[in-house]
């Protein structure tokens, strides 16, 4: 008896310390970039589907932003292609291309289905960027230093494009009737093109021009480490930029960090880069007083 009251008092702990968050960030937007190994391991995908069905009943309004790289990479590998990166970009020619929209098609609907049958409310929808126009794209080109000195160069690395524009009015009808969107990015350009662009950057520009009251970024890390590998559960813009110059932020982990950038321009009230390895890390991060990520503020 003692140990059940015991446990009692610690779950309705957990109540009373997660009940400012759910009367501050009921009916608020957030923006969710799903990602890394959540989207693989079968334990995390329940605990996300879980995670995203109850931030929805208690009122926050969910957007998803997914990514799919290592799922592409596998795939490609399988026929005989060899993934490339730059700067953290993956260099995208149209056979690739094709293979970017088949795997990212099949993780969409894998998403939808997993939302769904979590909830019998049947709300999430999936789209990419070129459906209504969601996403205008237009190329991006890469800049690189040799060696750290002298002027950048611009690199074409093909079908690689980035975010010129949104479509909110497709987000608002789909917010209007109590749809999660579920989004996949890739973006069409003025011509028709298809472009791949990175997911985090895609999350970054759609929290900007709905005023996201939070982004949050799921990886593979703990969140945003600094020069001695310790986790750094805060940090300004600033600081972020002096990281980057100092090669401490690099790799995969400059989209992210540029799409936190992007989303605090654009009004985003706090972005968060969460370890999606920990089960129901999203709850863990905005219902608790401590979170388990690297929180970036103006």
């Amino acid at each position: 008896m003692k140990e059940f009251i015991r446990e009692a008092g610690v779950k309705a702990g957990i109540l009373m310390e997660a009940l400012p968050y759910i009367e501050e960030f009921k009916g608020k937007r957030f923006v969710i970039k799903y990602g890394g190994n959540a989207m693989i391991d079968d334990k995390l995908k329940e605990s996300f589907a879980r995670d995203i069905v109850l931030m929805n009943h208690i009122g926050i309004k969910i957007i998803i932003v997914h990514g799919g790289g290592p799922e592409i990479s596998s795939t490609m590998k399988k026929m005989g292609l060899k993934p490339k990166f730059v700067e953290g970009y993956r260099v995208t020619d149209a056979e690739t291309m094709d293979i970017v929209e088949m795997v990212l098609g099949f993780i969409n609907k894998g998403i939808v289905t997993l939302i769904n049958s979590s909830s019998k409310e049947w709300q999430a929808v999936g789209l990419t960027g070129k459906d209504g126009g969601l996403i205008i794209a237009k190329k991006k080109l890469i800049s690189k230093t040799s060696s750290g000195k002298g002027p950048s160069e611009k690199i074409d690395i093909g079908l690689v494009g980035e975010v010129a524009s949104v479509n909110t009015r497709v987000l608002t009808t789909l917010d209007e009737k109590g749809f999660i969107p579920v989004i996949a990015p890739v973006g069409m350009g003025e011509n028709g093109e298809t472009y791949n662009i990175n997911a985090d950057l895609v999350a970054g520009a759609v929290a900007a021009e709905v005023s996201a009251a939070k982004l949050v970024m799921l990886t593979d890390t703990e969140g945003i480490k600094d020069a001695d590998g310790q986790l750094l559960p805060a940090l300004t813009k600033a600081q972020a930029k002096n990281m980057i110059k100092k090669n401490v932020i690099s790799g995969g982990m400059l989209p992210k960090v540029a799409a936190c950038f992007d989303a605090l321009g654009g009004k985003v009230g706090k972005v968060h880069v969460v370890d999606g390895r920990v089960p129901h890390a999203l709850l863990l991060e905005i219902f608790t007083d401590k979170g388990i990520g690297t929180e970036i503020s103006m």
